[in-house]
């Protein structure tokens, strides 16, 4: 199955788990650990995802960050130093 048959419904948030809906009937429960940014990032935030990709990614703007169903199937943690980027880039 490629990309473009994957979309996202919805996105929700428990305490260290996101849970990611699939159109077709899958939940996918990732731990917060795995995504830093997401982890370190406010509940406010965490809420004010978009789709992107064709719906089968999830951008959070205000993070300026992206994952992909795929990425998510395929258990990808967020790749190392991503956090550590964004927070330099934040206090420059």
């Amino acid at each position: 199955m490629n990309s473009l048959q994957i979309k996202i419904r919805d996105v929700h948030f428990a305490r260290d788990v996101m849970r990611v809906d699939l159109l077709d009937g899958r939940t996918i429960s990732v731990p917060l650990a795995w995504y830093p940014t997401l982890l370190h990032a406010t509940d406010a935030i965490r809420r004010k995802w978009k789709p992107c990709g064709a719906g089968s990614g999830i951008h959070w703007p205000a993070l300026d960050y992206h994952l992909n169903a795929d990425g998510l199937l395929a258990g990808l943690p967020e790749a190392a130093g991503v956090a550590a980027h964004k927070a330099a880039l934040k206090s420059a």
